[in-house]
């Protein structure tokens, strides 16, 4: 099983290439965007020294038909996906933050909150949750965008305005879209068994108009419990059964990595890089309900590279 790691392309008329941490964007006449889903993977912002086999084909499949799944709600830079593992699609201006929606308490939250925290980006936390506990009403809690090897950090509403990162009007639209999006995943993830505990949006301008970017709903975006067992685990004070990338940062952490200077990232050795990967497929087929169709790896740049020039001209 091969993964693909690293692109190079040089596509007609392409002006720029950005390699982020798990995709690779190339600007096509400042109008297009091609956008590779990798099979890099990264935890604590910091990308991991071995690919995921299939990991770029599920996350850029998942995020094609979540992208399709809520047209109705707002406009997105989506336009086709010429390979299983690229989606091509307008140009944004984006906004320099992202939007997290929890639904839950858990994760960097909970953490905060078990440390004494009781307010995150200027929104007050009720006393007395538990870990996993349902929020009485989904709240976002928004991060700035951070440059590579930076982490994100947590802004406020208020600082986003006084900052001038979006005008009163454009928050607006940002909050009713992100709150009317997480709707739409928690209704779809419950049909398939599942709890959609969190996420994250990320939205740009084109023409004016305010358009939902990158991926959506994926398990490296978002958090999924399994809604059988939620309240007897819950009752418990036992962990969640969750589909997310959580057991790739809990394996980091119990090999004594959180992404801090002084640490070394663990070993990845060929078992713990398979069953990552089997780990995403069984998130593949139980965030779409669909069986996962593998892609012939032998020679993905090479498939890529024509797929995309196909649709190109």
């Amino acid at each position: 099983m091969k993964a693909l790691t690293k692109t190079d392309f040089n596509f007609p008329g392409q002006k720029s290439v950005y390699h982020g941490k798990v995709r690779d964007v190339y600007n096509i006449n400042g109008e297009k965007l091609v956008m590779v889903a990798t099979d890099r993977i990264s935890a604590f912002d910091v990308v991991l020294p071995k690919g995921i086999p299939f990991k770029g084909q599920m996350l850029n499949q998942i995020a094609a038909k979540f992208l399709d799944a809520t047209t109705d709600i707002c406009p997105n830079w989506k336009q086709a996906t010429p390979d299983p593992m690229v989606t091509v699609g307008v140009m944004c201006e984006g906004f320099p933050i992202e939007m997290i929606v929890r639904g839950y308490l858990c994760g960097s939250a909970w953490r905060a909150y078990k440390s004494g925290v009781r307010e995150i980006c200027g929104i007050k936390l009720p006393e007395g949750m538990k870990e996993n506990q349902k929020f009485p009403q989904p709240i976002i809690t928004p991060t700035t965008k951070a440059e590579i090897g930076e982490h994100d950090a947590d802004i406020s509403k208020e600082e986003i305005l006084a900052k001038g990162l979006a005008t009163p009007e454009e928050y607006a639209v940002l909050e009713k879209y992100t709150m009317a999006l997480f709707l739409r995943g928690t209704e779809i993830a419950a049909e398939r068994g599942l709890i959609l505990v969190d996420t994250k949006y990320e939205f740009g301008k084109h023409n004016g108009t305010i358009y939902l970017m990158d991926e959506i709903h994926t398990p490296d975006s978002s958090r999924y419990f399994y809604s059988e067992g939620y309240e007897e685990r819950f009752a418990k004070g036992e962990p969640q059964k969750q589909l997310s990338k959580e057991f790739v940062r809990e394996w980091l952490m119990d090999n004594g990595f959180q992404g801090k200077e002084e640490q070394q990232v663990p070993e990845m050795t060929d078992e713990i890089v398979t069953s990552i990967s089997e780990r995403y497929i069984e998130l593949y087929e139980h965030i779409t309900g669909e069986k996962f169709v593998k892609e012939d790896t032998s020679n993905i740049a090479e498939r890529i590279e024509k797929n995309v020039m196909k649709f190109l001209k």
